[in-house]
Formats: structure tokens, sequence, C-alpha cells
């Protein structure tokens, strides 16, 4: 595909998602090379032109408009571009270059993000160890242990990785090191991230850079247990419902065809994933338990009204599903609390901030 750049970044973007969403990775590495030709900074290309697209590729999927594996395609072009302007832009650090660990979440498979926070990093001159998607927490301690470097950057795109984001936190700041957290999961202004004790949150891969450029962060204090940042985990609500969610999805599912007679019609593809949907909101609400973030569920369930109206179903659908998830757990009551307020905002009754906590992008 050969095309005539326009001038504007605007014009360059809209080339870059003809691209992408035609699957045509030759003519996405060729113009962000083109780009670069055409005098725009290589950390800029990646920040200001390939992260945009991959934006949009979360936002197309979560209004049914992309299936998975045309993001995952997307996703894939987009890296190999990433991979083509970092073959090209190529640099060797100096003779003490400062050391960073990038990785993402153990259980976190979308890596594009950590892959961006790399990449500015070494641009700036940095010796980067990009460790890819889903780090087993041990494995990540066994590589600080053995290369030392001077902070550790967590990624985490999907909230419901929390929990295991604050064990690695904890695990990698036992050694000394401090932990810089970015991403979606970790909330719109970093609230995820100061409650699970990280070092410092960063919105984007251009701020993380300057922040650290400025000086080296603080080593952490002594060792802490995830208890000691959130007491509240003592009631063990997070736990029991954690550890039921099995069976708390299939009492939802067996109790919803009988408030929501729409799913006598269903086929079985479409309970498949009336399933998976019940399972998700078990999953984030179990993780607003953790935070003790009320917050955190009402924003994923007004989220998933948004994904469900695209699919063609309406948002009421949802309210049988907390009924029945609120009477099994009717006597925990932070649960019963953050089901309640979920439950006022979807029928019109509440008014609070939501933060989209699941990008897929």
């Amino acid at each position: 595909m050969t095309t005539t750049l326009p001038a504007t970044p605007a014009h360059w973007i809209e080339q870059l998602w003809q691209s992408v969403t035609e699957g045509d990775e030759p003519a996405a590495t060729d113009l962000v090379l083109r780009a670069l030709d055409a005098g725009w900074e290589p950390e800029s290309i990646l920040l200001d032109l390939i992260a945009p697209v991959q934006g949009r590729v979360g936002e197309e999927w979560a209004a049914n408009r992309f299936t998975v594996a045309q993001e995952h395609a997307a996703t894939a072009i987009n890296d190999r571009a990433i991979a083509a302007l970092s073959h090209r832009t190529r640099t060797e650090p100096g003779e003490q270059p400062r050391r960073l660990a990038v990785a993402c979440v153990d259980g976190e498979w979308h890596a594009l993000p950590a892959r961006l926070v790399a990449e500015v990093f070494r641009l700036r001159g940095w010796h980067v160890d990009y460790l890819g998607a889903q780090v087993p927490t041990h494995h990540l301690i066994s590589h600080i242990h053995r290369t030392g470097p001077e902070a550790v950057a967590l990624s985490g795109s999907i909230a419901t990785h929390l929990p295991t984001a604050h064990a690695a936190v904890t695990a990698v700041q036992a050694t000394g090191t401090p932990v810089l957290v970015g991403g979606a999961a970790f909330g719109d202004r970093g609230q995820y991230a100061s409650l699970l004790g990280a070092d410092l949150w960063a919105p984007d891969a251009r701020t993380a850079a300057a922040r650290l450029h400025q000086s080296p962060l603080p080593r952490p204090s002594a060792p802490h247990q995830p208890v000691d940042d959130l007491p509240h985990l003592s009631d063990q609500e997070y736990t029991l419902v954690s550890r039921t969610r099995p069976a708390l999805v299939r009492t939802v599912m067996a109790g919803l065809a009988e408030r929501f007679p729409p799913m006598h019609d269903y086929d079985r593809a479409q309970r498949d994933r009336t399933g998976e949907d019940i399972a998700h909101i078990v999953e984030f609400l179990a993780t607003a338990l953790y935070l003790d973030r009320a917050d955190l569920f009402t924003g994923f369930m007004t989220w998933t009204a948004r994904v469900l109206d695209a699919r063609g179903v309406p948002t009421h659908s949802l309210l049988p599903a907390l009924a029945l998830l609120r009477a099994e757990l009717k006597d925990f009551p932070r649960t019963t609390h953050m089901i309640d307020r979920a439950t006022d905002h979807l029928t019109g009754a509440g008014a609070v901030h939501v933060t989209d906590t699941r990008n897929p992008a």
C-alpha cells in the first residue's frame, strides 16, 4: 500500500490506523520509518503516533467493532512497528548507564504499554531489561538479585491483577529496589497505586522517564506485608469472595434465567458469554474488596453496561445478576455496600465518579 502522507499528526495517525485495521504490517512498519525520516522524534513516534492508534484498538474492541482476534492482530502489528523503530534508532548506553527492569504483572498479557515504557527509557540512554508479559513474581525477584536494577517498572492494564501487583510491589521493595507502576489498572490518577504502596505512579512513559531523570527514587523502607498497607483485609471478605468465585458464578447463572426471561432463548454461545460476564463481575467485586474501593466496582459495572449495550444487551439485565450476588453475600457488609452502590448507579439513583479500569489495549 502506497500513500502520500500529509503533514499533520492526525493524518499520520489515520494512515497508521488504516494500515493496522487492514492487517498490513509492511505498510505500518514503512509508515513509522518514514515518519522518522520526515523528522519525527523517535519518542514522539512511540507516544504520539503508535500509542494513540493502540488506544483506539482497545476502544473498538470495547464497542464490539473489533473481535478479540482483530485486537490481537492489530496489537501485533503495532509491536512489530515498535521493533522496526527500535532497530533503526538503536543506541549504545554509556559506560555506566542507569538500569531499569520493565515487566508486566503476573497474569497481565497486555504488554504493549510496558514495551513503550522500555523503549522510551532506552532512547534516553538507560540500560533496560524488558521482561515482557506475565512475569511471575519469583522470577522477577531472581532477575533483580542477578542484575541489580536501579528500579523496577511494573505495568498493569486490568484491575483484577492488582492483588498480584501488590504482592509483587512488596516483594520487590523487600530487595531494597523501588517500584514504579503504571497502566490503566492503577486508576486514572494513580489512586490505586498509592494504596498498594508503590514508590511512584506515572500516567505515561514520558512522565516516568522525566521523573526518574531528575533523581533516583529513594530506597524503600523496612520490608512489610500487604496487610500492613490494607488492614481491612483482616475481615476476610476478599478472601472468601475470591475463593468462592466459581460457586458464586454457578449460583447466579442458575437463578438468572428466572429473573431475566430473555435468557431462555439464548444459544450456547450466548450463555457462555453471559457466564464469562458474571465471572468478570465477581472478579472485579473481589478486587474492589481487596482495595476497599467501591468506586472500582461501580466503574467496572458502568463499563460493562456500555459493552453490553454495544452488543445489543440492555443494561437492566445486570440488575438481577447483582441482586442474586447480593443475596448470596448478604452477611458481608463491605460486599453488600459495594453491590448496592453499583446498583444505585446503574438505576440512576447514585451519582459517583467512575474510572474505566479495564482497558484491553
